[in-house]
Order: C-alpha cells, then sequence, then structure tokens
C-alpha cells in the first residue's frame, strides 16, 4: 500500500472483462500512469480477466477482483454470450461493492473514473462521488457513432425492416446498409441484454468529461467530426499498437517468424478469427479445401486441435505448406514482410493491426461491431474484402485469396492500407493529433472535479 500512501491521486479504472476489451484500457491505463507521477490506478475487472491481462510488477496500476456474476457451480457450455449476460446482471452492483472496498484497504478516496465506454452507470457513480468520468470506446468512431444516434437511425429504418437499405440520411454512411449494422440496434432483440448495454451508453455518454477511442483523426474524418459534435470532448487517442507500452521481449514460443522468414513477401496467408468463436465446421472445411486447391503458404492461428476440427488428411497433406499454432504473436507476424492477407473476424484490434502491418483483408464478421466494420474496410476504406454471404465457402475464399495475393487490386488495396499506415504513425508522433489528444486527456485525468469544471 506504500504506492497509494504516496500517492496525490488515485483512479478508479473499471473494465468490461470479455473479448479484447481489457487490453487495451490497460493499454491506455498504462500510458496514463506514466504520464501523471504520484497517481495511483486501481483496476477493476473480474479475477479471470485480470488473470490472463496483467503483467507482473505495474508499479502504479493494482488489479483488484469483482464478482463475475457466474452462479456457484456454474460451467461454461460453451456459449460465449452466456457469461457476459450474467456479468450484465450483476453490474453496477459488483463495481460499487468493490470501489468502497478499494477505498476502505487504500484509505485514498477516488479523484476521477475511468470506464469502459459500455458502462453508462459511470455517470451516476461519478455524480455520486464528484469526480469527473472519463470513457474508453474501445471500437471505432464509426461504431460508436451508430450507438449514439440509434434513435435516429430507428426512425429512418425501423426495427426488423429491409436490410438492404442505405443509411442515406447520415453524412459518410451512405454505403452502409442497414444489414452492417450491429445485432440489436435495428433488427433482433434490441431488448437483450447487450443491445439494452449498448443504448443506455449511447444515451449516456453525452455525460462524460470526456469520451477517448483507440483510433486516430484520419482515418474516418467525416464520421470523427460527427461523434465531436455529440460530446463535450472526444478523443482519437491510437492507435495503441502503435503507442503502447510493451515488452521488448516477443513470446513466439511455436517458432512463426522463423516460418515466415523462409518465404517470400507477400506471400503468406495469415489466419485468426479471435479469442471469442471459431467459425462452424462446415466453414473451417471450406476454407482448408480453398488453401489446398491454392497452394498458398498459410500460418494459422488455431484454438483447440486441428486434428478434430480440420478435415481428415488436411495437416498431412498440406505440411509442407502450412503451419497450424495455439497462439501467435499477431502484430509481430503482420508486420512480418512475408504476410499478404489477413484472413479475420474483423475485430477492431485486428483492424489496427492490419493497418500497422499494410496487410489487406479478408474478413468473416461475426457478431459486435465486425459487420460493421467488414463493410468499412471493404467499401469505405477500400483495403479488404468481404465474403458472399457473409461466410466463408471454398469457391469465395479461392476468389477473395487469389484477387489479394496475385491481381492488380490486390496491389491497390496494399497501396491504400499503406497510406493509412502513414497518417497513423504520423497521428502519434510528436505534435501529432493522437498524442496532443492524449495530453489533453492527461490535464483532465490530472485535474480534481472542481478544476476540470471551473
Amino acid at each position: 500500500m506504500e504506492g497509494y500512501r504516496n500517492a496525490s491521486k488515485h483512479i478508479a479504472v473499471l473494465a468490461f472483462p470479455f473479448g479484447t476489451h481489457a487490453v487495451p484500457l490497460l493499454n491506455l491505463i498504462r500510458q496514463l500512469s506514466d504520464a501523471c507521477p504520484h497517481t495511483m490506478f486501481s483496476f477493476l475487472s473480474t479475477q479471470q480477466s485480470n488473470n490472463s491481462t496483467f503483467p507482473k510488477n505495474l508499479d502504479k496500476i493494482k488489479p483488484f477482483n469483482v464478482w463475475d456474476g457466474l452462479p456457484v457451480g456454474y460451467s461454461f457450455r460453451g456459449n460465449p454470450h452466456e457469461p457476459v449476460d450474467y456479468f450484465l446482471k450483476a453490474v453496477p452492483g459488483n463495481f460499487m461493492k468493490a470501489i468502497d472496498a478499494v477505498v476502505f484497504e487504500t484509505g485514498k478516496p477516488f479523484d476521477c473514473l475511468i470506464t469502459d465506454a459500455f458502462y453508462a452507470f459511470g455517470a451516476d457513480i461519478a455524480d455520486e462521488l464528484n469526480i469527473p468520468w472519463v470513457a474508453l470506446w474501445t471500437a471505432s468512431p464509426r461504431a460508436l457513432f451508430v450507438h449514439v444516434d440509434s434513435d435516429i437511425i430507428r426512425h429512418h429504418v425501423g426495427i426488423n425492416g429491409p436490410k438492404d437499405k442505405p443509411l442515406h440520411f447520415l453524412p459518410g454512411f451512405s454505403s452502409i446498409r442497414v444489414a452492417d449494422l450491429p445485432n440489436g440496434l435495428t433488427s433482433g432483440d434490441i431488448d437483450a441484454p447487450m443491445p439494452a448495454l449498448l443504448y443506455k451508453m449511447g444515451v449516456s455518454l453525452s455525460r462524460a468529461a470526456a469520451v477517448a477511442t483507440n483510433s486516430y483523426e484520419d482515418l474516418d474524418n467525416t464520421v470523427v467530426n460527427m461523434v465531436k459534435l455529440r460530446f463535450s470532448t472526444f478523443l482519437n487517442v491510437g492507435p495503441f499498437n502503435l503507442v503502447s507500452v510493451s515488452s521488448s521481449t516477443v513470446d513466439d514460443s511455436h517458432g512463426t517468424l522463423d516460418w515466415m522468414s523462409k518465404h517470400e513477401a507477400a506471400s503468406v496467408v495469415y489466419i485468426s478469427f479471435g479469442s471469442v468463436i471459431t467459425p462452424p465446421p462446415h466453414e473451417l472445411h471450406a476454407l482448408c479445401e480453398a488453401l489446398e486447391e491454392c497452394e498458398f503458404p498459410y500460418l494459422w492461428s488455431l484454438r483447440g486441435s486441428p486434428e478434430k476440427q480440420l478435415p481428415l488428411g488436411f495437416l498431412e497433406r498440406t505440411s509442407s505448406k502450412g503451419k497450424i499454432v495455439p497462439w501467435a504473436p499477431q502484430q509481430k507476424i503482420l508486420e512480418h514482410p512475408s504476410v499478404g492477407v489477413f484472413v479475420s473476424h474483423v475485430g477492431w484490434n485486428s483492424v489496427l493491426e492490419s493497418i500497422n502491418g499494410c496487410v489487406p483483408m479478408i474478413c468473416r464478421p461475426f457478431f459486435g461491431d465486425q459487420q460493421l466494420n467488414t463493410r468499412t474496410v471493404e467499401v469505405v476504406w477500400g483495403f479488404g474484402l468481404g465474403l458472399e454471404g457473409g461466410t466463408l465457402t471454398k469457391e469465395g475464399a479461392k476468389k477473395a485469396l487469389k484477387l489479394i495475393l496475385c491481381s492488380q487490386e490486390g496491389k491497390k488495396m496494399r497501396e491504400k492500407i499503406r497510406v493509412q499506415k502513414e497518417l497513423a504513425c504520423k497521428a502519434v508522433k510528436p505534435n501529432g493529433s493522437s498524442n496532443e489528444n492524449f495530453k489533453t486527456l492527461v490535464k483532465l485525468v490530472s485535474n480534481t472535479y472542481h478544476q476540470v469544471n471551473a
């Protein structure tokens, strides 16, 4: 507790413990910790999330566990949404209880609240404690905008209406269709736990002292300018993968980078669908058939047993061409010159890492903002491809792989994504937009509530 005794500021951090939400939030807190001397950060998340997220020896950032909401004796049955729904029933009570416990244990009241933007209740907690609330949106500004303007979108397109209707009434959205919006915004069960949480977020975020996001101004300028009109302070402070405090050693126990070095430039297919969902068996088989027929070298980060999930004999037949590992250092792989295309679920972190590596994408979205990311990558930014019907088929995968790896169109995609990489690097340099926005954020969290609102 010595750090708390010597600290002049104490900041509460409330993480969303699913998907890749906690990691970007911790990345931001590590940057703030370096920039804010004499400040302690108490990072509140579930035990499972803290165990998998936290490195050792973060001097000014201390993890505290909150209840995950799971019933006694709960056993995971394969539905990734089930633990989320249990957790959402436990909030905000579990966090409020933990906040009281942290203040009691440390003897330090909080001076600022930083939360995942999902937590609309951050506004009420901050008001009760009389401190500023800063929200971090871990996805794209475009995805944030559709949640903030969900009432306007629903007014124009209705609920469960035509899927092919374009959102031409929003600047910068004329090529986005109703079908590209997150489930629960205008289709499906809009009152389900996650859509209800996001709707409340869209209504409440204007109460935040600042909303920060893991992006940069020039990636989606029209949309960023619209979002700025919705909040008192909106700060693009990313991409975190270009500014994060990271370890100098890379965990590559499966030898992926050495394997990559044996291949020609822009020739390897890198495949990863994230940490939450794996495509259904028939899609995995279709992708395998496409890889086998095209004969492109591939590196596949695949959770679970390849022998059980992939077609009989596929591993043996492609052993000279491919490598399958249970985990890979994705950012380092995408930075490797041998990678030519990234087959992805199109989560926001993966999009940013693709930009950083200048690697075009083949997009197979599953849920959340992934379909919106897919359409944006393909039609707005032009450095990736969606799949016909939104799923992997043998012919669809072959067509996409050949187009990106073997055609002039693929070269044009690489040129477009290279421009974005240059803009991202410019944003995080001294005097760049993300760097300047971060300085604003530091000033905000370093001050007291009364100073911020003076």
